[in-house]
C-alpha cells in the first residue's frame, strides 16, 4: 500500500500519521509532512538550490537575489536600500501554503511604494527572462517541464512605470506558451527548453536535500545571459493534471515505489533467515 502526505502538516496529524505507520507498517509514507514545512516558507523554500553543486549539468542555476521582511511596512524601504536589490521587485507572501492569499503577488516598480506592502512578505528582485516560465514537475525520478507565459521583461532604465502592480498567477495562464511558439508569437531563444541533463540533476539534487517525491519548480532562464537559470518558487504536490503524461507518469511512479518496497522487504527477510 502506497500513501503520499497532503498539504495538512499540523501536529495532530502530524502525530495521527505516526500513529498510523505505527499500526501499518507497511504503508509506504512517500512525503513526511516535516519535509513540506519546508517548502511552506519561501525564506526557507530555496534554500537548498544555492547549495547544490550543478557544475557539470550545462548551466548555471541559482535563486534571485531576495529579502525577508517581516516588520513594519514603513522600513522596507531602508531594508531594500541596506541589501542593495534592485527595482522592480516581485512581492510575494511569506507563507506558501496553497491558499488564494499566498499566490498574491505584485511588482513594485519604485521605493516610493514599499510602504503599501503588506508584511511578512519576500521581495525578490525581477530577473527578464522572455516572459516564459518553465514549470517543471518532479514525481520521483520523472521530470516533466511545461512552459507558460509570465510577466514580460522590463526595459532596462525605463521610469514610465510606478505604483504596486498585482499580477495573476502564472500557473493561471489560459494560452499556453507551446501554442503561442507554434503561432511564431514567441521568442524562440526565451522558449527553448533548459538541457535536460541540467534539470536532471536540479531535480535530482533537491529531492535528495528536501527529502520529497512530489514538487514543482517555477524556473526562469535570464534574458542575454545564455543557460543562466533562476529557480524563483517550488510548490509541494501541485495540479499534476497539468503535467504532460500525467496518468502514466503517475502509474509507473507508485509501481516503482511498490518495487522498490517489496524488495527492500525481501532483503529484510532474508538477513532475519542467515
Amino acid at each position: 500500500m502506497v500513501s503520499s502526505c497532503l498539504i495538512n502538516t499540523g501536529q495532530e496529524w502530524r502525530q495521527s500519521l505516526e500513529d498510523y505507520k505505527r499500526k501499518y507498517p507497511d504503508v509506504v509514507v512517500l512525503d513526511p509532512p516535516e519535509a513540506i514545512l519546508q517548502l511552506r516558507d519561501r525564506q526557507s523554500m530555496l534554500r537548498d538550490v544555492a547549495e547544490l553543486d550543478l557544475s557539470n549539468a550545462e548551466g548555471f542555476v541559482g535563486v534571485p537575489k531576495q529579502l525577508v521582511v517581516t516588520g513594519n511596512a514603513t522600513s522596507i524601504s531602508d531594508s531594500v536600500s541596506a541589501a542593495g536589490l534592485k527595482l522592480p521587485l516581485v512581492a510575494k507572501p511569506l507563507v506558501a501554503d496553497g491558499s488564494p492569499k499566498s499566490h498574491a503577488m505584485s511588482l513594485v516598480y519604485d521605493k516610493s511604494c514599499l510602504s503599501q506592502l503588506d508584511p511578512p512578505l519576500v521581495l525578490q528582485e525581477f530577473v527578464n527572462h522572455g516572459g516564459v516560465v518553465f514549470k517543471t514537475y518532479v514525481v520521483g525520478d520523472y521530470v516533466r517541464v511545461v512552459r507558460r507565459f509570465s510577466l514580460p521583461d522590463v526595459p532596462e532604465g525605463e521610469t514610465n512605470r510606478s505604483g504596486v502592480v498585482p499580477f495573476p498567477r502564472v500557473s493561471c495562464a489560459a494560452e499556453s506558451a507551446e501554442e503561442a511558439e507554434e503561432a511564431g508569437i514567441l521568442d524562440p531563444q526565451a522558449a527553448e527548453l533548459p538541457p535536460g541533463p541540467l534539470l536532471d540533476s536540479l531535480s535530482k539534487g533537491l529531492r535528495q536535500k528536501l527529502g520529497l517525491h512530489l514538487f514543482n519548480m517555477d524556473i526562469i532562464r535570464e534574458r542575454g545571459a545564455g543557460n543562466r537559470y533562476y529557480v524563483i518558487d517550488i510548490n509541494y504536490f501541485p495540479g499534476f493534471g497539468k503535467m504532460p503524461d500525467y496518468e502514466k507518469v503517475f502509474t509507473d511512479f507508485l509501481s516503482d515505489m511498490a518495487v522498490k518496497r517489496s524488495k527492500k522487504i525481501s532483503r529484510i527477510d532474508s538477513s532475519a533467515i542467515l
